[in-house]
């Protein structure tokens, strides 16, 4: 099995060309609590500067992913993610939260997000509920 960080970058930029994105954790919030089911994955992601008023947005938003079965990973270098899958400049600076969406009702699945659905079920079995996966590189 390829890396989960690869798998991570493959489902980002797929869904980012199917316009299934959702990036910022406002944005991101709303569209978890307007269509709950709608959500298929969830990358929280830190930079180096702790922001407490971040961290109590992350536990809610990992909550509310435990709570609707939604896939769910950690990135360490928002700044990377930030270049993978921002095309604004607001998109870059909040980019703490992305989420992917389920792709259209009866369009092919994609494989690098199913394998990252996998990665996420064999974390939370072996009690790692919200898996840090490292972004390959630039």
């Amino acid at each position: 099995m390829q890396s989960p960080g690869k798998s991570l970058k493959e489902a980002l930029l797929c869904a980012q060309a199917e316009e299934r994105l959702t990036v910022g954790v406002y944005e991101s919030a709303k569209i978890m609590t307007d269509d709950p089911d709608s959500v298929s994955f969830c990358v929280l992601a830190t930079d180096h500067e702790f922001d407490i008023a971040l961290q109590i947005h992350f536990t809610l938003i990992q909550s509310f992913c435990f709570d609707n079965d939604i896939s769910i990973v950690r990135v360490s270098d928002m700044q990377h993610l930030a270049e993978i899958v921002g095309d604004k400049a607001e998109q870059l600076e909040d980019a703490h939260c992305v989420l992917i969406t389920n792709p259209a009702e009866g369009s092919w699945e994609d494989p690098a997000l199913a394998k990252l659905h996998l990665f996420c079920e064999e974390s939370r079995s072996l009690n790692d509920w919200v898996p840090e996966i490292s972004l390959p590189g630039r």
